[in-house]
This record gives structure tokens, sequence and C-alpha cells, in this order.
């Protein structure tokens, strides 16, 4: 069995390859993925601060098979630790043979900026010039650079976090001369300037607000995991057409969906199309520049074992 280390894992994840590899690998189904989900609610009553431990399934029968074992401890962001650690553990298909033990904490980082960048390829609109990045979390710079790998045409990546301070350092460390990073205050006046908006946060309050939003955005949603996490408002939601990477790892799963779903806001026949429909040319995706569009990216097994299969194929 192969032991692929988080260095390797950097190597290896070229994102133009990988969201090449992930449209591909949407063309064969997952037969069987399966959730499990602990949580440790927070000593103080805040739903963002809970420690969760995931792990996550999926079987191509007599392809791959594998689980990724995850733990999302908030209160290590004081201490210098990640908050999401994981590891992944890759098996044949057919007799079980374990292939490899995989860095899943890196691993997490690059199949979930590149599945959110795939949905992007379909639905953001070609001519994009400014990216807004709510969070400043680990995620923020992966899916920064995935979204830039599919829309090259970014020339402005605007920062927004709860703390400016998270922005502000972020926007340092990415400011090379490439590119012009801004730290900014005022989270509506973002929103209306930015073509491309992308939140990972914990939120369960939601923090864009449809009344924000102008024609032709697009408008990338990965942070809510929990039945009462949503990153968005019912306006939002109303005003824009809705897309995710599963209807399974979605639709019944996440506040982002749940809840508006619940109070009769929009029905699951809303969701449009998910990866499978988009990679497999069943649905358009955008189909015009003034459409507003909302991507929830929901992750899931079946992401992780495309991507670990990915990394084992060029390891």
């Amino acid at each position: 069995m192969k032991s692929i280390d988080a260095e390797q894992v950097h190597r290896i994840c070229e994102f133009s390859r990988l969201i090449d590899r992930l449209a591909q690998l949407h063309q064969q189904p997952t037969d069987e993925m399966r959730d499990l989900l602990l949580t440790q609610p927070a000593a103080a009553a805040s739903p963002e601060m809970n420690n969760s431990f995931f792990i996550r399934a999926a079987w191509q029968h007599d392809r791959v098979m594998g689980a990724k074992i995850i733990s999302i401890i908030p209160a290590n962001s004081a201490t210098n630790l990640p908050v999401i650690q994981a590891v992944y553990v890759l098996l044949d298909g057919q007799n079980g043979l374990p292939l490899a033990a995989i860095d899943g904490t890196v691993m997490t980082y690059y199949k979930t900026a590149a599945d959110s960048a795939l949905g992007a390829r379909y639905l953001a609109r070609q001519a994009v010039a400014t990216m807004l990045m709510v969070g400043a979390g680990a995620m923020a710079p992966y899916l920064i650079k995935a979204h830039r790998a599919v829309r090259p045409s970014i020339s402005r990546i605007l920062l927004w976090n709860r703390t400016t301070r998270g922005a502000v350092d972020l926007a340092e460390r990415l400011n090379n001369g490439e590119i012009e990073v801004e730290a900014v205050e005022n989270l509506a006046n973002a929103v209306k300037q930015a073509d491309l908006i992308c939140c990972a946060t914990r939120t369960t309050a939601p923090l864009i607000k449809g009344q924000w939003l102008r024609a032709g955005t697009h408008v990338d949603l990965v942070g809510a995991f929990t039945p009462d996490m949503r990153e968005v408002d019912d306006q939002a939601i109303r005003r824009s057409r809705l897309f995710v990477n599963s209807r399974l790892t979605t639709i019944g799963e996440i506040g982002e969906l749940m809840i508006p779903i619940k109070n009769g806001v929009i029905n699951a026949d809303d969701v449009l199309a998910d990866h499978y429909d988009l990679c497999q040319n069943k649905h358009p995706g955008r189909t015009s520049d003034q459409e507003i569009t909302v991507f929830k990216n929901g992750g899931g097994g079946h992401i992780d074992l495309m991507t670990a299969r990915f990394i084992y194929e060029h390891s």
C-alpha cells in the first residue's frame, strides 16, 4: 500500500488537471456512498464552534472504494493547528486490496476547491473579472486558485472575513504582484462589485443577501455542511438558478437548501442540475449573461473518492 503525504498531494494536484479528471469521472456512477457524522456541542452556545467527526465512504463498484476520516475542531485555529484534519484510505473496488493511505487534510482542500471550480466552469460567465472571497480560512487560497484556473480572466480579488485582521493577513500573503488582492470591510458593497462570489464560512445566519446580487453573478457556496447552516438568504435563493454538486449530498442534507424548501421558498425541483447532469451534457448550465447562478458545493464521499483516485493514478 502506498503512503502519499501532504507534499506529494500538493505536487500532484495541479488544478487544471484535477478539474478535468473530475469532469471525466462524473461520467461514471458512484454506486454507493454513506456518511457518519458525530457532533460534540461547544461549551459556549455557539454552533459554529461545535466539534465534528465525519466518516465519508464511497464505492464505485469494480473500480475503487474508500473512506475519509475527518475531524473538524474550530478551536484549533487559536493554536495554529488545522481546523480540518483527515486521512483517506483507498482500496481496490473488486478485491478490497488497500491501495493507498493519503493525507486527507490537504486532499480535502484540493477536492473541495476543484469541485467548486468545476461548477464555475459551467455556471460562471466567461468574462469574470472580480471575485469576492467570503471567509479567510484555510480553504480560501485553494478556492481562489481553483476558480482562477477555470476563469483566468479574474484580475481582482476582494476578501471579506468576520475579523478584518484575517482578511488583511490573507491579502498580504496573496499579494505577489500577479493579481490585485484587497481586504474589504463592507460586505454589501463588495457583493455588488463581484462577478463571482465564493463563500467558505461556518455561519448559521445568512451572510449574502439577495438584494445585493447584480445580474450575471455566480455564487459558489462551500461552507454550510449541516442542516442548520446557510450562507445566503431566501431572496438570493429565489432570484437564482440553483445547481448542486450532487443532489444526494445537498437537497436533504444541508440547511442551505433544506431550510428554504421546508419554508416553501423553493422546492426540490428548483435544483436544476448537479455535476453528473452538467458533465454528461444533460443540462447546459448557464444560458445567459444576465442570470444569477447559485452552486451549492455539498462535498460528499464521491468527490473524495474521485480525487483520491486521481492522486493514486499520478503517484
